[in-house]
């Protein structure tokens, strides 16, 4: 059995990549803070508000959880993408550890007891130090993320035996919960499958789950990439996107475009760009919309500029938000593919100057979006669309979106719910084995 280092050192796989460290500091500071003084306050903040605090947070779950099939979110996104399932499979629940933060849907899913995981804080010192000497500086740099993954494997493999479930489905492979969540199914011999809810990167663990229902044949590309793949395959295009594709943007000129933001993009050069836009084309309409979970105030950007719309992305979802727009303009964000497959002309420019995560999801390289390097270029390659936008952008999904030009094209949810169910039923419910 894995040592407790190790373990960690697998289910925080992604913290220590030098992609991770590369950050800018601005992003990295609001996840684990530069100053060490700081990071042991998050600590100790984490200790009482999480771990006490669940201590004293009883669990009261609308739904039974033995037996089912779980579907693991750890996020709005998360939810979005499989509550579909919820539909659609038998003996489904959607679960979630008991304080994530769930968007608006933090009332809607059942929770996972954390109480115990305070017990499991002896083995910090130990691990702290095995990491230190597989991981080096970065142990210590990000000490506070590895004292936040500390007892997620042994909680949740206690879960797994009290509760039994047949299956347990996620839409994530990255986050410290949802590893920990992995290898304790490995470990309690509980069946795994994957649903790919967003782009993915070279940066990614190795795919690891019993069945993986991706997107298209990038996703598997890059997969390859990241390691070994384990399991079984199969591209399925994206079930999210299902109820839009035949709603695609018709409209042969752009009068509507959608700046999407994320926590990498720099806080001046985003009022430089939104500034630009609205001078240059004052007849556009224009939505500004932050990423779900920036929690920047741009309320002087709305001051400047009356006539700029937001979006509200916890409020509304990507999709919605795309069928409004003609164009969009962005950086490293799958909205990207999202809005290429509603055939709305999407442009990829960098608010700042970090190049470590530079065209991180290779839309630019796989000819997926045009780049913009300035605002001058910016604004000639909105002037063309405006003149003309093309009716069959769309297509150049097609590597991405295995479906699309298909008959199964707007059909991946049925086809996703069909692979699973014939997946599953070579799992028969623990608890009905034993009746």
């Amino acid at each position: 059995m894995p040592s407790p280092t190790l373990r960690l050192r697998d289910i925080l796989q992604l913290r220590f990549s030098p992609l991770f460290a590369g950050l800018p500091a601005r992003t990295l500071e609001g996840i684990s803070p530069h100053s060490p003084w700081k990071r042991l306050a998050k600590v100790a903040g984490y200790a009482a508000v999480r771990l006490v605090g669940n201590v004293f947070r009883p669990i009261r779950n609308a739904e039974d959880l033995h037996g089912k099939v779980w579907l693991y979110v750890v996020s709005q996104n998360n939810y979005e993408a499989l509550h579909f399932l919820r539909e659609s499979l038998s003996d489904t629940v959607l679960v979630a550890g008991q304080s994530k933060q769930i968007g608006r849907y933090n009332q809607q899913v059942n929770r996972l007891s954390l109480r115990r995981k305070l017990l499991y804080y002896g083995q910090f010192p130990v691990a702290l130090l095995g990491l230190w000497k597989t991981e080096g500086r970065l142990a210590w740099r990000f000490f506070d993320l590895v004292f936040n993954a500390i007892g997620y494997y042994e909680v949740y493999r206690r879960a797994l035996r009290h509760y039994r479930p047949r299956a347990v489905i996620f839409a994530n492979d990255h986050n410290d919960d949802a590893r920990a969540l992995l290898l304790a199914c490995r470990a309690e011999g509980v069946p795994t499958a994957y649903v790919q809810h967003a782009s993915v990167s070279t940066s990614f663990p190795p795919l690891g789950f019993d069945l993986s229902l991706l997107e298209g044949q990038d996703a598997l590309d890059k997969y390859r990439q990241c390691g070994p793949v384990w399991g079984r395959v199969d591209l399925v295009g994206m079930p999210k996107a299902d109820a839009f594709l035949a709603q695609k943007n018709q409209q042969p000129t752009v009068q509507c475009v959608g700046i999407a933001i994320n926590l990498l993009d720099e806080t001046p050069a985003v009022f430089e760009a939104v500034t630009y836009l609205l001078r240059e084309f004052p007849a556009l309409r224009f939505t500004f919309r932050p990423h779900p979970g920036d929690q920047r105030d741009f309320t002087s950007l709305r001051q400047q500029h009356p006539t700029l719309r937001v979006s509200d992305a916890r409020q509304e979802s990507v999709f919605e938000f795309l069928q409004q727009q003609d164009a969009l303009v962005a950086a490293d964000t799958s909205t990207h593919l999202e809005a290429i497959l509603l055939n709305v002309a999407s442009i990829y420019y960098r608010f700042g100057t970090h190049a470590g995560t530079d065209d991180y999801y290779g839309y630019v390289a796989h000819g997926l979006v045009p780049r913009a390097h300035s605002l001058p270029e910016l604004g000639a390659l909105l002037r063309t669309y405006q003149q003309h936008k093309p009716l069959d952008l769309y297509q150049r999904a097609a590597y991405y979106n295995a479906t699309l030009g298909t008959p199964d094209e707007g059909h991946s949810q049925q086809r996703a719910v069909r692979l699973l169910r014939e997946w599953l039923g070579d799992y028969p419910s623990a608890l009905r084995s034993e009746g």
